[in-house]
């Protein structure tokens, strides 16, 4: 008779945390579209590897679906692990940096980790309306793949 099967780990985790550079762009987008779309059925988080300034970009390509994010202040991970801890189930990385950021983290945390290379927006020149195109196509890409990622089964 075989032992019993472990049992699986849900493919769609309780709880994730977004990372990017510096918690202003790519991150906090996600974080916003994943409270919006999943609400209390996924605790969602972001930090980046340094708390950077926030972006007026971001906050005016969220205002445009409904989110607001006027009161979310950049933080790093280790603002993050001071204030709540990181016991996430998974850790999305936007860029390499945090990519290379969250492997660390895997030392000592029990965390999953998903690499999702996202452009940033911010490296965006022209006039405002190109540039916020540009904040447009990432935020509709993201949105896209936290959908994907996160339905139920």
């Amino acid at each position: 008779m075989e032992p019993p099967a472990a049992p699986k780990r849900s493919a769609r985790p309780q709880s994730v945390l977004f990372m990017c550079g510096q918690n202003v762009v790519r991150s906090v987008m996600a974080q916003a579209l994943a409270k919006h779309l999943f609400g209390k059925s996924i605790y969602v988080a972001s930090a980046g590897v340094i708390a950077g300034d926030v972006d007026p970009f971001v906050t005016a390509v969220l205002d445009e679906i409904g989110l607001d994010v006027k009161k979310h202040r950049p933080q790093s991970v280790e603002d993050l692990e001071e204030y709540e801890g990181l016991s996430f189930d998974l850790a999305i990385t936007l860029s390499p940096d945090a990519h290379h950021r969250a492997l660390e983290l895997t030392r000592t945390n029990a965390l999953g980790v998903e690499y999702w290379p996202t452009p940033d927006p911010s490296r965006e020149s022209g006039n405002r309306e190109q540039r916020l195109d540009a904040y447009r196509t990432v935020r509709d890409e993201l949105e896209q793949r936290i959908r994907a990622r996160f339905r139920q089964p």
